[in-house]
C-alpha cells in the first residue's frame, strides 16, 4: 500500500474560536525583499479544524494540511505547543 505524501505544516497563533470546531490561525513568516534586501514580516490566516474545540485565543499551534472540510477549511490543527497565559 502507498504511503501518504508528506502534508505541509505550519506554526501558527490562535486569533478567534468562536466558532464551532473551526478556528483562526496567524502564521507569520520572514521573507526577504526582493529590491531592497530587508526583512519583511508577511502573515496569513488559516481556518483550521479543531475536533475537541481545545484552542483558546492566544495558544501557538502546529497546523497541517488536509482535505477540504469545508468551504475555507482545508487545514486541522495537530497539536497545542504552548498554551495561551
Amino acid at each position: 500500500m502507498a504511503e501518504r505524501n508528506s502534508r505541509k505544516s505550519r506554526v501558527g497563533t490562535v486569533v478567534s474560536n468562536g466558532m464551532n470546531k473551526t478556528v483562526v490561525v496567524d502564521v507569520q513568516r520572514q521573507v526577504v525583499h526582493p529590491m531592497y534586501g530587508r526583512t519583511v514580516r508577511k502573515q496569513k490566516k488559516y481556518m483550521a479544524h479543531d475536533e475537541e474545540n481545545g484552542c483558546n485565543v492566544g495558544d501557538r499551534v502546529v497546523i497541517v494540511e488536509t482535505r477540504p472540510l469545508s468551504r475555507h477549511k482545508r487545514w486541522r490543527v495537530s497539536e497545542i505547543v504552548t498554551r495561551a497565559v
